[in-house]
């Protein structure tokens, strides 16, 4: 029966002391009623609840700017891409039309070499080859004793020859057309090399 006794008392004592602290929470708990509610959370005074907001406006405003700054941005890559698209596209279009024109301009070149070109129509296509020159810059190249560079010839004959000391252009079948440095047509030849 004692050792019943004694326990009670260990146990009692115990409780005192949780009592005890759970009073020193109470009192600590009592000086933060003005700071905390009745659920543990923190109460705060206007002047603090309107500085968390300013806060909060100001981190919305940095985040907005930086939204802005972004698309700012992506909009002037997208104006620069677009003059840059257009512009090619712009060259593609000439391309494609001066490359449409290149036969007649080999007819004319022929039927000039030939004779056969003479009097107004002669006129007219040199008219047409001076307009394509200047404002387009389309040139014909190739000639008899050019190098032979293989970015702008298209070799369809070989010979060769101890006369020459490097590659060059024996013989001219067709002319080439570049505007510019794009390559429309590259010049057929007949190329002759060193024995």
């Amino acid at each position: 029966m004692m050792a019943d006794e004694s326990q009670k008392f260990e146990e009692s004592s115990e409780f005192d002391e949780v009592k005890a602290d759970a009073a020193g929470d109470a009192e600590a708990t009592a000086d933060d009623a003005a700071v905390t509610g009745d659920e543990g959370v923190v109460e705060l005074s206007e002047l603090d609840q309107a500085l968390l907001r300013v806060a909060e406006l100001e981190e919305q405003l940095a985040r907005r700017n930086a939204d802005v700054y972004n698309v700012q941005h992506e909009y002037s890559n997208y104006v620069k891409r677009s003059k840059a698209d257009a512009l090619a596209q712009y060259e593609l279009g000439k391309a494609k039309v001066l490359e449409g024109l290149i036969s007649v301009l080999d007819n004319a070149h022929l039927a000039r070499e030939h004779g056969g070109l003479e009097g107004p129509a002669g006129k007219v296509v040199e008219e047409l080859e001076s307009t394509l020159s200047t404002n387009y810059h389309l040139e014909r190249y190739g000639a008899v004793g050019d190098p032979f560079d293989p970015a702008i010839h298209e070799a369809l004959m070989h010979s060769t020859s101890a006369d020459v000391e490097s590659e060059q252009v024996q013989i001219l079948i067709q002319p080439g057309y570049r505007m510019g440095e794009k390559i429309l047509r590259p010049a057929r030849v007949g190329v002759v090399s060193p024995e």
